[in-house]
């Protein structure tokens, strides 16, 4: 086989640093924007955070007839015998730890008690022999986020009797009714209607209807879900109106009584823009707050300009230069996100004026092919954004949604829809609600062509029960 030289010419897509360093910022959150700006102030020395040159000066000028007083920055070699040192220094710490007025930001910036930290604090409180100590311990453990028993009590009977010997049910059974006297009241019940009966047992003997409402939960909870009428007044032998009461005095508890404890920290959302209304016209601005003001610093910068060949000078050179890749690729990104936003903003004024009825669908490359830019770049820049609106903090992604076709042959966006379905329902007689075939048929009145699962599906996803769940008799 003999061997040749070939030359061919083609051309292939490479991606500079550069360019790397551009698509990487415009994916960042607010967040890892900071974080990413600070570990660059840190590495690279050419780059700084532009200050404001004004400074505030504050001039103290002493009363004639004090030679010392509490805003005074020099300590007087000698005080009057009778002085004491708080009477002249009144602004001095005298301790090393936070200030009372701190208490209040180390409360908002604590972590959330737990229920089950809820719990193990009334099982340090309550007096429990070590063998019930242990069996309560165990209770605690198997409660889950809502507040109920996880598993059955006959198999965590059967695991304790490894640590505890001649380990009865019963034993247990009476460990797990002083835990459930516990607060949140109804926690640790085996099911809805121990945990709604544990609540009722709680109420103070007088209140009205509680032994009726006992017996529903207890005996009768199947008709109080069905809202059988008929079964729930033959068996507690009452009438309309009573079992009315009885009924609202069991909606008055809490089904889920560990929903009130978070497990997860708050997450407080920053917002990349703000949009707003001015002269008739809806605006954006950047969050200023988002990333600090950058500058390369003037005084290294000018060391360069000696140009001689030393390994300083050249490390020198090479931070300069990356200190403008990166401003470069952080104007980049601003511009990038500011020109989506505006685009966003112009296609759904409606939404800005009448809230989500009035959203228009949009996809992705509505917005790409209006910028001129590939469709990639909107995903990276509408990815964990967010914009302030009059109407509340929404992410980019948020006004991106499906469409359905109208009988005008418009569109319709599926948020749109969404928000229809849940007027229809918020306003709907709660004896007859609303079934999905009915809901298609008033969408298509409004002219919107929407099926009957598009509908479950829509109602499903906002958390609506269907029609039969969300009848009320009474």
């Amino acid at each position: 086989m003999k061997q040749s030289l070939q030359l061919r010419l083609g051309q292939q897509l490479t991606m500079t640093p550069q360019l790397q360093q551009a698509i990487r910022l415009l994916q960042l959150s607010s967040i890892e924007l900071k974080q990413e700006i600070q570990e660059v102030l840190e590495s690279n020395i050419m780059l700084e955070v532009a200050e404001d040159n004004a400074t505030a000066e504050v001039k103290t000028t002493p009363s004639e007839d004090q030679s010392v007083t509490a805003n005074s920055t020099e300590i007087p070699e000698e005080l009057p015998v009778d002085a004491n040192w708080d009477d002249v220094y009144d602004n001095v710490y005298t301790t090393l730890g936070p200030a009372d007025s701190d208490s209040e930001y180390a409360q908002q910036n604590a972590k959330p008690e737990s229920l089950h930290e809820h719990l193990q604090q009334q099982l340090e409180l309550t007096r429990f022999s070590d063998r019930d100590r242990t069996i309560a311990s165990a209770i605690i453990d198997a409660i889950n986020d809502e507040g109920y028993l996880s598993i059955p009590l006959t198999e965590l009977s059967d695991d304790l009797k490894s640590q505890l010997e001649d380990l009865e049910l019963d034993e247990v059974e009476a460990v797990l009714h002083q835990v459930q006297n516990f607060d949140p009241p109804g926690i640790a019940a085996q099911n809805l209607g121990e945990c709604l009966a544990i609540q009722l047992r709680q109420l103070p003997p007088e209140t009205p209807w509680r032994r009726e409402a006992f017996l529903l939960v207890t005996d009768h909870l199947k008709a109080l879900g069905e809202q059988n009428i008929t079964v729930m007044k033959k068996a507690l032998h009452v009438n309309d109106a009573e079992l009315e009461q009885i009924i609202s005095l069991i909606r008055s508890l809490n089904p889920y009584p560990g929903s009130e404890f978070s497990a997860n920290e708050t997450e407080y959302v920053i917002p990349d823009v703000f949009v707003f209304k001015k002269n008739g016209k809806w605006e954006v601005s950047l969050n200023p707050e988002i990333a600090p003001k950058l500058r390369i610093n003037p005084f290294y910068s000018n060391m360069i300009k000696r140009a001689d060949t030393s390994d300083d000078n050249q490390s020198m050179k090479n931070h300069l230069q990356e200190a403008r890749w990166f401003l470069r690729s952080l104007q980049s990104r601003t511009d990038t996100l500011l020109r989506v936003a505006h685009c966003i903003v112009e296609r759904q004024q409606e939404f800005l004026e009448h809230g989500e009825i009035a959203m228009k669908p949009m996809v992705l490359r509505d917005v790409a092919e209006t910028l001129n830019i590939h469709e990639s770049t909107v995903s990276r820049v509408t990815n964990k954004k967010y914009m302030h609106t009059p109407n509340g903090i929404y992410e980019f992604k948020y006004f991106f949604s499906s469409h359905v076709s109208t009988q005008s042959g418009g569109e319709c966006s599926a948020t749109a829809i969404k928000a229809f379905i849940k007027e229809l329902v918020d306003h709907e007689n709660p004896a007859k609600p609303l079934s999905d075939l009915k809901i298609s048929k008033l969408l298509q009145e409004k002219g919107i062509n929407v099926a009957r699962r598009t509908v479950a599906k829509y109602r499903e996803a906002q958390g609506i029960p269907s029609s039969s769940q969300r009848k009320r008799l009474l």
